[in-house]
């Protein structure tokens, strides 16, 4: 992978980064500048997958036009996210080829790990609310699982273990963060 990359001359491009092949680790794009991060752990992956059957539960119960995804490829402005999951309308996941438009996420989840915090903190955060991405939360699961809930102005929300969500902005949704750790 690193003969790969380091053949590379001049800014990277979305289309550059949709080119590489498959690989052992993500590769995102923000304003020409690649982020590289391994690709999740075990205790990483179940959560997400406890999280997006919770979510896809829930957009069903509601009725809701949406569609829960893992690490899609998301084109913002000014370059290509991968969340670890979406949130996104349904319609435009269908029609949707190797990335979706930012427009169509409803919500950017990240499971931040302590190599992806700083990204997943500051700079997508920013990114997301740049781009219009009207939620955007983040599951920490050490030391214990906990929930950042942002909307809009992405004014964090905490829901710790013992708390619920109590969420009814996409869908109804309601979880206790420390079922996410099973």
């Amino acid at each position: 992978m690193a003969a790969l990359l380091s053949g590379h001359i001049g800014p990277w491009t979305v289309d550059n980064v949709l080119a590489l092949p498959e690989a052992t680790s993500q590769i995102e794009l923000a304003g020409g500048t690649l982020l590289v991060s391994a690709n999740p752990d075990v205790p990483h992956q179940r959560a997400r997958s406890a999280l997006a059957a919770r979510l896809a539960q829930a957009a069903e119960a509601g009725a809701a036009p949406l569609e829960v995804l893992p690490a899609v490829p998301v084109l913002m402005p000014d370059g290509l996210l991968i969340p670890d999951l979406i949130i996104a309308d349904a319609a435009a996941a269908a029609e949707a080829t190797s990335a979706l438009d930012a427009g169509a996420v409803v919500v950017a989840i990240e499971i931040t790990t302590p190599s992806t915090r700083m990204s997943d903190t500051v700079l997508k955060t920013a990114l997301y609310a740049a781009a219009g991405i009207p939620h955007h939360w983040r599951l920490g699961l050490d030391p214990a699982p906990r929930l950042y809930l942002e909307r809009g102005t992405y004014v964090d929300r905490l829901v710790q273990a013992g708390e619920t969500t109590a969420l009814t902005d996409p869908f109804l949704f309601d979880l206790d963060p420390a079922a996410l750790r099973r």
